[in-house]
Parts: structure tokens; C-alpha cells; sequence
């Protein structure tokens, strides 16, 4: 059975969270691919970060997030998000590379525990005139919670968020046909 490259993008940035005694036990990932100039990849790549990828960039392109607000606790990093509807999400950020971040939920409404997640803005494996903007996370339903809940929740955060960044980047964004389970 071949597994189709999102699979494959999504698990090596998705697994190497599930590690240790208390590895989540559900994930969610999305990826969108943008069609770039083949010869201009890195630059590419470094503009689409300039415009996503900053820690409290998300306030300028998730439709669900009214504010952000950097805070620092000694040396380490957080974010303050706050809802349209007026919750809050504090995150902590745990690593920050060139063009990605994998950050932790420490307080928040949602209908999760354990999570864990990574945005990534990263060269295509497989189409050199492609960089994918990858949104993945590792998780727990909060107690008292069902999966379900909790991967729809998670699902429809992510979704909200690359399809506000395919709209922001138009005809860019690579368009592609599901492909049938027994291909």
C-alpha cells in the first residue's frame, strides 16, 4: 500500500510528538501546498514565514483569533490568544526553528489535553516549485470529553486557519483532487 505524501508529511511532523509515557493518543494535521517559482524556493519559503509564521502572527490570518499577545515568564515564551467569542488560550512556545515553531496549550476552553503542536513552512519533498505550509498537533480529549469532539474541534481550528491563508494567497495555493482510498 502506497500512503499518499500528505500522510507522509504530516506523520514526520505529527509523530515525533507521540514519544514517552504520556504520548497522545489522537493527532490532526492539515497541510497547504503554494506554488512557487522553482528557482526562488528558499526566498519563497522565507516570505511565506514572514507573513505566517511569526508567534503571534496567527492573530493576522485565523479568522477564530481576535488578538494576540506575546508574554514572557523568565526565559520562557508564551501567547495569549484571544476569541471572537472572548476565550482565551495561553500557549507556550517549546522550539523555535528558521520557518517553524511547536508550542504546547497551557490554559484553554478547548476540549483537549496534552496538546501538542508544530506549524511548519517547509520546501515540498516531491514538487520543487511547491512549499507546504503544515499545521499539525498530537493530543488528548479533555476529561470528561469524547475523541470525536475533541478531533473535530482540533480539525476545524486547523481548517479555519489554512483556508483564511489560501484565501490571503489566492491562485498560489495548489488545488488537488482527493484521491480514491484504493489508489
Amino acid at each position: 500500500m502506497k500512503l499518499p505524501i500528505t500522510a507522509l508529511v504530516l506523520s514526520a511532523v505529527v509523530f515525533p510528538f507521540a514519544t514517552g509515557a504520556n504520548a497522545a493518543s489522537l493527532t490532526s494535521g492539515k497541510k497547504l501546498e503554494i506554488r512557487v517559482d522553482e528557482a526562488k524556493v528558499e526566498e519563497e519559503k522565507k516570505a511565506l514565514w514572514g507573513q505566517f509564521g511569526g508567534w503571534c502572527a496567527i492573530a493576522e490570518w485565523h479568522p477564530a483569533v481576535k488578538s494576540c499577545e506575546e508574554l514572557k515568564e523568565g526565559d520562557t515564551e508564551y501567547r495569549l490568544l484571544t476569541l471572537q467569542d472572548g476565550g482565551k488560550i495561553k500557549e507556550k512556545l517549546l522550539e523555535r526553528g528558521n520557518a517553524s515553531y511547536k508550542y504546547e496549550i497551557v490554559e484553554s476552553p478547548l476540549p483537549v489535553k496534552n496538546y501538542e503542536a508544530q506549524f511548519t513552512v517547509t520546501p515540498d519533498d516531491d514538487d520543487l516549485d511547491e512549499v507546504n505550509i503544515v499545521w499539525a498537533a498530537t493530543y488528548d480529549a479533555a476529561d470528561g470529553k469524547e475523541d470525536a469532539e475533541a478531533r473535530k474541534t482540533i480539525d476545524g481550528i486547523f481548517k479555519g486557519g489554512l483556508d483564511s491563508i489560501k484565501g490571503k494567497l489566492g491562485d498560489k495555493v495548489v488545488e488537488r483532487k482527493k484521491k480514491k482510498d484504493n489508489d
